[in-house]
C-alpha cells in the first residue's frame, strides 16, 4: 500500500475494532443513549491516554504523526490480538512492532508436529538465531541445542568447530549473516546485547564484526561433518514463523544434495545423537 491508502486502511482497521469492543469489557458503564455498538472515540483516546482531537484525527485518516508508545497503548486499548497488533503497526509505521517479550521458551504443537513430519533436519529459532526447537534428524546431526545461539556457540563455547570443516570462512559468513539480520530487525536491543558480550569475549569475533560485512542468506548451503557419517553438504531455506502469542520464529529447512550426501544423512540419522 502507498501512503495514503494505509491511512484510509488504518481509519478503517480503527473504528472496526472501537465498534467490536462493549464498555463492559473495559470496565466502562455501558449508559443509555449508545446509538452505535461498541466504544466512543472519546473513550478509546482515555483508554489510550491521548487527546481526543488527535485521536479522531487519526480515524479521519489524516497524515500525523505516530509514535510506538502510543500504538502499543491503542493495541492494548482495543485489546488487539498479536496478529492485529502487527498489523496495526504496519499500516500506522510501514514496520512491523517490536516483539512481544515471549511466554514461553517452547513452539506450538502445531509448529513442533509439522517440524517432526519432515524427513530432513529443522531448526527453529528466535530472529536472534536462539534455538527453541529441533526435530530428530536435527538431533542427529547437531545434538541438543536448545536454548543455545550458534553465534555465542562458536565464538564463546568453540563448541561448532567440530562439526565444520571450513571453519574460518564459516564464522566469517555467520557474523555478515548475524549483522545483515540486526539490521533489519524491529528492536536491535537482544542483538546488541549478544554483540556486546562477544566482543568482549572474543578476539575473533570483535575482528569480524569490526570489518561490517553483510550477507543476506535467506538460503544457501553449508557442510556438516557428522563423526560417523562424514561431510554432509545441505541446502537450507529459512522461513518466517508467527506464533499464537505472537513470537516470529525463524524456521531453517535443511535439504541434503542428492547422491553421496542424502546417503551420508541417512546414515546420521540412525546414528546416536551426537554431544
Amino acid at each position: 500500500m502507498n501512503p495514503a491508502s494505509n491511512r484510509t486502511e488504518l481509519a478503517s482497521f480503527l473504528r472496526a475494532r472501537r465498534s467490536r469492543l462493549a464498555p463492559s469489557a473495559v470496565g466502562l458503564p455501558t449508559g443509555r443513549r449508545r446509538r452505535t455498538p461498541g466504544l466512543r472515540r472519546e473513550e478509546v483516546a482515555l483508554l489510550a491516554d491521548v487527546g481526543v482531537s488527535w485521536y479522531t484525527w487519526l480515524e479521519q485518516g489524516r497524515d500525523i504523526q505516530v509514535s510506538e508508545g502510543l500504538l502499543e497503548r491503542l493495541a492494548e486499548a482495543l485489546q488487539l490480538e498479536p496478529a492485529e497488533r502487527s498489523y496495526l503497526f504496519e499500516l500506522a509505521q510501514g514496520r512491523s512492532p517490536r516483539q512481544l517479550a515471549a511466554t514461553t521458551e517452547v513452539v506450538s504443537d502445531a509448529l513442533q508436529r509439522t517440524i517432526d513430519a519432515h524427513p530432513h533436519p529443522v531448526v527453529v529459532s528466535t530472529p536472534r538465531w536462539d534455538v527453541v526447537a529441533l526435530n530428530a534428524p536435527a538431533l542427529a546431526l547437531w545434538g541438543d541445542r536448545r536454548g543455545m545461539n550458534p553465534l555465542w556457540s562458536r565464538f564463546a563455547e568453540a563448541s561448532l568447530h567440530t562439526h565444520v570443516p571450513d571453519d574460518g570462512e564459516h564464522a566469517r559468513k555467520l557474523v555478515a549473516r548475524f549483522r545483515y539480520e540486526a539490521g533489519r530487525a524491529a528492536d536491535r536491543t537482544p542483538f546488541d546485547q549478544l554483540v556486546a558480550e562477544l566482543t568482549k569475549r572474543s578476539a575473533e569475533f570483535r575482528a569480524l564484526w569490526d570489518a561490517h560485512e553483510l550477507e543476506a542468506a535467506p538460503e544457501g548451503s553449508k557442510v556438516v561433518r557428522h563423526p560417523e557419517a562424514g561431510d554432509i553438504e545441505l541446502d537450507h531455506v529459512a522461513l518466517l514463523h508467527v506464533e499464537p502469542d505472537g513470537r516470529m520464529l525463524r524456521v531453517m529447512l535443511y535439504t541434503p544434495r542428492a547422491g553421496v550426501s542424502a546417503a551420508r544423512a541417512l546414515v546420521a540419522y540412525a546414528s546416536p545423537v551426537v554431544a
